[in-house]
C-alpha cells in the first residue's frame, strides 16, 4: 500500500496559484514515519479526473485528493468520484447537519432571517451531495465536510481546511501504521566522479539489501560551487547501515574525493 496525492485545479496548472500542498503533505507524513509513494496534478478536465479516480481506487492505495469539492461549476471532484465509482451523488446526513449550521450561523451574524431556500444556500446545499456510501472528513475550518471512499480522501483545496482534514484521516484511520519501521537516510557528496561510474555500486546495492533504495542527485558546475553528486542510500534503518558501509568502502577503493551529505 503506498500514499499518494492527487493536486485538481486549473489554478495550479496555470500558475495562478502556487502549490502549497505537496511539501505539506510530505511534513505530516514524515511526523508520523509515512512517506509519500506519488503525487499528480490534474487540470479541471472531468474525463481525466474520473479515469485517474478509477485507477487509483483500484490500487488499494491511501490516496489524499485536494480540490475542485466545491460546488461551482469548475468543481468537478465530487461528480467525477462518483462516476468512477458507477454510484449517484447522495446528501450526506452528517454533511446535511453541517452545512446547515454554517447557513444558520452565517445569517446569525448578518443579523438575518434564515432563507434556506436562497440561492447561495441551495447552493451550499450540494456541497453535502457526496458518492452513495461515502463517509464524511469534518472540516475544522468551516464546518463543511469533505468525504471519503475506501481509503481515499477528498478535502478543499483551501489549505487552511485541507491541512488537518488530511491529518484527521491519518490519525483517525492508519495509526496503526505510524513509525512502522525505522526509516533511515545517509549520503556523501562525491567530486570528480561520473554518474555511470556509480550506477554498477548502486545496482549491486540494491540487489543484495532489498529494503533499501539508493539515489544519485548530480549537481552541475557554477560559479560558486564545484560539480558533484550526492550518492545515499535510504530505506529500512537495519539495512541502511551496512549498505552505506558499502558506499563508503567503494569511496575509499577508488580513492574518490568525498565529503558527508546533508542530513
Amino acid at each position: 500500500m503506498a500514499i499518494g496525492l492527487l493536486i485538481i485545479g486549473d489554478e495550479i496548472l496555470s500558475g495562478k496559484r502556487a502549490d502549497r500542498h505537496l511539501p505539506k503533505v510530505i511534513e505530516i507524513l514524515r511526523e508520523r514515519g509515512l512517506q509519500l509513494g506519488w503525487a499528480q496534478y490534474l487540470g479541471d478536465e472531468p474525463a481525466r479526473i474520473v479515469a485517474t479516480l478509477r485507477q487509483t481506487l483500484a490500487s488499494g492505495d491511501i490516496v489524499f485528493s485536494c480540490g475542485g469539492i466545491g460546488s461551482t461549476p469548475d468543481d468537478h471532484t465530487r461528480r467525477c468520484a462518483a462516476e468512477a465509482l458507477g454510484v449517484p451523488l447522495e446528501l450526506h446526513p452528517f454533511a446535511k447537519e453541517r452545512i446547515l449550521e454554517r447557513i444558520a450561523n452565517m445569517a446569525q451574524e448578518a443579523g438575518k432571517p434564515i432563507a434556506l431556500d436562497a440561492p447561495e444556500n441551495r447552493n451550499r446545499m450540494k456541497m453535502g451531495e457526496f458518492p452513495r456510501g461515502a463517509g464524511a472528513v469534518p472540516n475544522q475550518f468551516n464546518g463543511i465536510p469533505g468525504f471519503s471512499v475506501g481509503t481515499h480522501y477528498f478535502v478543499p483545496g483551501f489549505p487552511e481546511m485541507a491541512w488537518s482534514m488530511i491529518e484527521w484521516a491519518l490519525d483517525t484511520y492508519h495509526a496503526d501504521l505510524f513509525h512502522r519501521a525505522s526509516q533511515l537516510e545517509k549520503s556523501v557528496i562525491v567530486y570528480g566522479v561520473m554518474e555511470s561510474a556509480l550506477t554498477p555500486l548502486m545496482e549491486a546495492i540494491e540487489a543484495d539489501f532489498p529494503q533499501v533504495k539508493t539515489f544519485s542527485l548530480p549537481k552541475v558546475k557554477t560559479e560558486s560551487s564545484r560539480a558533484c553528486i550526492e550518492l545515499g542510500v535510504k530505506g529500512n534503518a537495519a539495512q541502511v547501515a551496512p549498505a552505506f558501509d558499502r558506499v563508503l568502502g567503494w569511496m575509499h577503493e577508488q580513492c574518490a574525493e568525498y565529503e558527508a551529505g546533508a542530513a
